[in-house]
């Protein structure tokens, strides 16, 4: 098992720049590949970002592509969503989750919520 904390989140006007980080419990961070995730007000969960293992591989959905930036320090047992160019449409509560093998997320954090004025 595995806790995760979300912090960073708050209000920014469109165009500007927000880092989200993910504090994971314990000392074996290196283990799960890592995403992030959004859900906006009556909508579903939506994919954001992914990040491998070693963090060498990356994977983004095409609305945040060139603009969102998914790192890991696994030295200090964190995951970074780094959003730049922010746009009303991204204003969501943001979500970090970790999964030990496969494709399935198998661990979830609290939220963080984001918001974009225009």
């Amino acid at each position: 098992q595995v806790q995760l904390v979300e912090s960073g989140g708050g209000l920014v006007q469109a165009g500007g720049s927000l880092r989200l980080s993910c504090a994971a419990s314990g000392r074996t961070f290196s283990t799960y590949a890592m995403g992030w995730f959004r859900q906006a007000p009556g909508k579903e969960r939506e994919f954001v970002a992914q990040i491998n293992r070693i963090g060498d591989s990356t994977y983004y959905t095409d609305s945040v592509k060139g603009r969102f930036t998914i790192s890991r320090d696994n030295a200090k047992n964190t995951l970074y969503l780094q959003m730049n160019s922010l746009k009303p449409e991204d204003t969501a509560v943001y979500y970090c989750a970790a999964r030990t093998a496969g494709l399935a997320y198998d661990y979830w954090g609290q939220g963080t919520q984001v918001t974009v004025s225009s």
